[in-house]
């Protein structure tokens, strides 16, 4: 028996023969059991090589034109009470998603190999890291999973020390998009997927495990999942500390990850390190503060934007030992999307002759790579205790309002803030502009169960954990009268962030509103940036008609989710609006 679990060699005995898999694999993990499925994906079409010379050991891989992203309407939590999983959800009855899944996965593995992958979410030997077995017939998903988790013999010897482990099942079936369904189980810890072979869809380990079915577990443990990035800030004078932030998509995330600072402050010696940019665990430790693990060991980032003006660390890992998938190919075969350079592909994200027409590579193509590849990777992604965060900071997407950074004046404050950011719909989304659309904590599509029992969990850290870190939003994307940005974002996102670890340490004030304590413009570093004094103090300013405004929307924002939504809540908004 591969496995001394008992509870494991049942269930992969038992799925084998329900799906009738023509032969069972166990990975190991290992690097020669790499080279060989890199080899066999070569052999069977699924991956092409790039230029060696270029991009060595990177491959392309092109998927079914119609598996190309998510599918939030086709994901569900599956609790035994429908008012468990919330109006943030897809419900459906565990009973009727377990007879129509299983009807699906019958036989469809017939013909095809069942690889059995244990992996561990976060360092092997970390206490914050939680395991899980993903069963699928897919080599592509393999070789994912192989970069995004731990995967191979340490996980499955921590799951044999221990026991327990989220159970993933996964098939590509026929990839027919009217047969293809995600299912979450939480009180079961277990996943259920069909019908796709894209990265959320298909590797089992991102966000189904890492935060659907982790933030239900966490809530029953006492700590927190979220989808945040974590990074390290070291000031000239070697002072440490660590932010986790959460930003719903099309904020900058992966550029905030990975940033840059300016000029300057790379002269006097400030150093960023990079954690994690997509998801991060928390629990509280033994001296009272936030400890935090990024559960995944790589990045599986979107590819049109990235460039060396826009994020040059992400650029630069991705020239070797990387997964493209749906990207466009130069005349030479390297990797080209949208944003890159000015060169033109030569084929587009499906394999035919690039014409001009339309976008060469997907907008949704993507890269896999190990986070250790990463310029900027700090070693601290490996420590099994995790890093001590410092401040929490939410943001989206608001071009009018919501000033540059606002400090929470408490805990139950911050989380009101972080339960009701929001981004604003551009026309080119939805035809509409200025549409506000809340993300609480950038959770809206990952989330495992109701909102109002979330945010209840955030309160109660309040009595979990005496040195809580502050909470923060900010807001790059403020413009004038005429459509432009008015902060320059990118590397000078640094001065905010600057100000923010000031303030942390008690090092610099804040100016008190009713909405949060925001900064004085004489305690931003502002050297070498050409920006006129007004346009920082209107960055700063507090429209109070507009958040008299912005509060009604909030609270009746908190009414859409019922009566689990804590009253302390709606005691912030109160308050908010007595200071306005």
């Amino acid at each position: 028996m591969p496995t001394t679990n008992q509870v494991l060699a049942d269930w992969v005995k038992e799925v084998a023969a329900h799906t009738e898999a023509d032969q069972v694999y166990w990975c190991d993990g290992s690097e020669a059991e790499n080279q060989k499925f890199n080899q066999m994906l070569l052999d069977d079409g699924t991956f092409k090589q790039l230029n060696q010379e270029t991009h060595p050991d990177c491959y392309l891989h092109l998927s079914d034109t119609e598996d190309v992203a998510r599918v939030e309407h086709l994901t569900f939590i599956c609790t035994e009470q429908e008012a468990d999983a919330g109006p943030n959800n897809h419900w459906m009855a565990p009973a009727d998603a377990k007879a129509k899944m299983d009807d699906l996965f019958k036989g469809c593995m017939k013909g095809r190999t069942l690889y059995v992958i244990p992996y561990c979410m976060g360092p092997i030997d970390s206490p914050i890291s939680r395991c899980g077995v993903e069963i699928t017939d897919s080599a592509y998903v393999v070789q994912n999973m192989r970069l995004m988790t731990r995967m191979g013999k340490g996980a499955l010897a921590r799951i044999e020390r221990e026991g327990g482990f989220v159970k993933g099942l996964h098939s590509t079936g026929e990839l027919d998009p009217n047969r293809r369904f995600i299912m979450h189980f939480p009180e079961e810890l277990s996943i259920m997927s069909y019908g796709s072979g894209y990265g959320g869809n298909a590797l089992l380990g991102k966000k189904c495990h890492a935060l659907r079915i982790a933030s239900y577990q966490a809530r029953q443990e006492g700590w927190l999942a979220e989808h945040m990035l974590i990074l390290g800030i070291k000031n000239p004078q070697g002072e440490q500390s660590y932010v986790a932030a959460a930003f719903p998509s099309a904020c900058g995330k992966t550029n905030l990850a990975m940033l840059i600072p300016p000029e300057g402050y790379v002269k006097d010696g400030w150093e960023i390190s990079t954690i994690g940019d997509d998801i991060c665990w928390m629990r509280p430790g033994e001296d009272g503060r936030l400890w935090a693990i990024n559960p995944e060991a790589g990045f599986f980032g979107v590819a049109p934007g990235t460039s060396e003006g826009t994020n040059p660390n992400a650029l630069a890992m991705l020239y070797k030992n990387t997964i493209f998938t749906n990207v466009a190919e130069t005349e030479d075969g390297q990797p080209w999307w949208e944003g890159l350079d000015d060169r033109t592909p030569k084929t587009d994200w499906k394999g035919n002759p690039f014409d001009g027409s339309g976008p060469a590579a997907h907008p949704n193509s993507r890269f896999t790579v190990s986070a250790s590849r990463c310029p900027s990777y700090s070693e601290q992604a490996e420590a099994a205790q995790g890093v001590p965060i410092d401040a929490i900071v939410f943001g989206g997407r608001r071009a009018s309002l919501v000033p540059l950074v606002t400090e929470a004046r408490d805990w139950a404050h911050g989380v009101l803030m972080g339960a009701t950011v929001a981004s604003e719909t551009t026309a080119a989304a939805t035809g509409e502009v200025g549409i506000v659309r809340r993300d609480p904590m950038a959770m809206k599509p990952f989330c495992g169960y109701h909102f109002g029992d979330y945010w209840g969990h955030w309160l109660s850290f309040s009595d979990k954990a005496t040195q809580l870190p502050k909470v923060f939003t900010v807001n790059w994307f403020r413009k004038d009268e005429q459509g432009n940005f008015m902060w320059p974002g990118f590397g000078d996102n640094m001065r905010v962030l600057e100000w923010i670890i000031a303030r942390c340490k008690n090092k610099v004030s804040s100016s008190e509103s009713a909405i949060g304590g925001l900064p004085e413009v004489k305690d931003l570093n502002l050297n070498d940036l050409s920006m006129d004094e007004d346009i920082l103090n209107d960055l700063l300013a507090v429209d109070r008609k507009g958040w008299h405004a912005e509060m009604d929307s909030v609270s009746e924002y908190l009414k859409s989710f019922g009566d689990r939504v804590p009253s302390s809540l709606f005691e912030q908004v109160e308050t908010v609006k007595d200071k306005l």
